[in-house]
């Protein structure tokens, strides 16, 4: 079993265990399977491989998470995203190669994973200047989202994975999504192993 630390334990309580060791489980079969794809397609771009692991990334952890107990699933924008202890657990692949967890970014300012993180994620470290605009930015946020229970956190799993190297580095933790460019800014991230994950 991988070592608990005390965030995790206060996040996830009792199931913190069996999430340590579970997720890079997970992750390491997304890729397995994404690798799988793109080897049966014989494509020379890699297209197979990113979009198969984006799919799959999702259902490994929902197979592999189901079974915790009061996990429920909850269906995001036609991918299934789980919620343990009252967070949701959500992936995010931020690099191919192995650079920090900081550096992970999100290709849009808009969209189900930037709404995510704004309405679940913790309150922005430096409040936004307010011009009154929360009702219309409540308003715009993506519809799936209503599904979620309306206190529930966020944990992301964040990490970086190619299809040669398999999962090279994996951390979760709580991040902000700084809208002017797109970065996450971290407060709290930790690595679900003892340093980076080994390549399979």
């Amino acid at each position: 079993m991988g070592a608990v630390t005390p965030w995790a334990k206060e996040m996830f309580g009792e199931v913190a265990g069996a999430l340590v060791d579970a997720i890079p489980a997970c992750l390491r079969r997304a890729h397995d399977r994404a690798r799988s794809g793109h080897q049966g397609v014989h494509t020379q771009t890699l297209e197979a491989y990113g979009h198969g692991l984006h799919a799959v990334q999702y259902e490994e952890l929902a197979a592999g998470l189901e079974h915790l107990p009061d996990a429920t699933a909850v269906r995001l924008q036609a991918r299934t995203v789980m919620i343990v202890a009252d967070n949701v657990i959500y992936p995010i692949r931020y690099a191919k190669t192995d650079v920090p967890v900081t550096a992970a970014r999100l290709r849009r300012a808009t969209g189900l994973r930037a709404d995510l993180i704004r309405r679940h994620g913790p309150e922005p470290m430096q409040a936004e200047l307010d011009l009154g605009l929360e009702e219309l930015e409540e308003q715009d946020t993506h519809r799936d989202l209503g599904q979620l229970p309306p206190g529930a956190g966020l944990v992301l799993v964040a990490y970086a994975c190619s299809m040669d190297r398999g999962v090279i580095r994996m951390e979760w933790g709580s991040a902000e999504l700084r809208r002017e460019d797109r970065y996450l800014i971290w407060h709290h991230h930790e690595p679900l192993t003892a340093g980076p994950v080994e390549p399979i």
